[in-house]
């Protein structure tokens, strides 16, 4: 039997259970379960909650980025929802694969078409587990204050390679994000023989599972096993506080997947994401 799906705003009444339904699938599901848990009151206001007569079958954030959790019947409601929030400047629509696509063919009409389409994107995790020891003595620790500059042109390089601009245009404000995560202890790098030679973030993180990103070695410290090496002992560290690590990687970045399956890493799901 089907249900109607309707969408409710993020409550109190109905926190409870939308927590409960995003960590069934934690890592793919992480990024809207943080900003239930820990994001600002305007993030939380907007949050939808996709519910019928069975219980929640969906949340999805609407913000600067259009985040969705939930399987294909959610997706005409959420695109209703989107559709009367009358927003159009989203960067970026992320989800499981089917549901982000679903969700486009009913949006599409009247919005300018993505930039950048990662058709299909691989949701990986490791737990303490399935972890690969690392195997030459890099150092890795957090970032400190005074190397926010090298974070920053790092990252700005791995962004542009990725989504194809240059965030330095904006120097302060990205400048100033970047010294925000250092300061909240959520950057970490790997050094070696002196230089720092690894880079990566954590982005948001629930109960289940924390989410990797940025992750970066600069090009000419690459093929030496550094990355491998410093991966692992940056997940060897934070899995001392979440019981496992997830990521996101573009189904065509061969290195990029074979690194993270080298440190233990293993498929769970399909993501997709259109960028604006």
């Amino acid at each position: 039997m089907r249900h109607s799906v309707r969408i409710e705003p993020l409550s109190n009444a109905n926190e409870s259970a939308a927590l409960e339904f995003l960590e069934r699938s934690p890592y793919e599901r992480v990024v809207i379960a943080h900003l239930v848990m820990y994001g600002s009151p305007h993030a939380r206001n907007s949050i939808g909650v996709a519910v019928d007569a069975s219980g929640v079958r969906g949340v999805g954030y609407f913000g600067n980025e259009i985040l969705l959790s939930g399987d294909e019947a959610t997706a005409q409601a959420f695109a209703d929802y989107a559709a009367g929030l009358r927003r159009n400047g989203q960067r970026m629509i992320v989800g499981p694969q089917a549901t982000v696509a679903s969700f486009w063919q009913r949006i599409a009409a009247g919005r300018k078409p993505p930039r950048i389409v990662r058709e299909r994107q691989l949701v990986m995790r490791v737990e303490r587990e399935s972890l690969r020891p690392p195997s030459l003595p890099v150092r890795v620790r957090l970032a400190r204050l005074a190397e926010a500059s090298i974070v920053s042109e790092n990252s700005a390089q791995m962004i542009l390679g990725e989504l194809g601009y240059d965030p330095r245009k904006s120097r302060a404000e990205f400048s100033g994000g970047i010294r925000e995560m250092i300061a909240r202890e959520r950057w970490w790098v790997g050094e070696y023989d002196g230089r720092l030679c690894f880079f990566c973030n954590v982005g948001a993180w629930c109960r289940e599972t924390a989410q990797l990103q940025g992750v970066w070695s600069p090009p000419d410290l690459r093929g030496r096993g550094l990355a491998t090496a410093s991966l692992a002992a940056i997940c060897e560290k934070l899995l001392d506080f979440s019981p496992s690590l997830s990521l996101l990687v573009n189904d065509f970045n061969e290195n990029a997947i074979a690194l993270y399956r080298r440190v233990g890493f293993a498929y769970v799901a399909d993501y997709q994401s259109l960028i604006f």
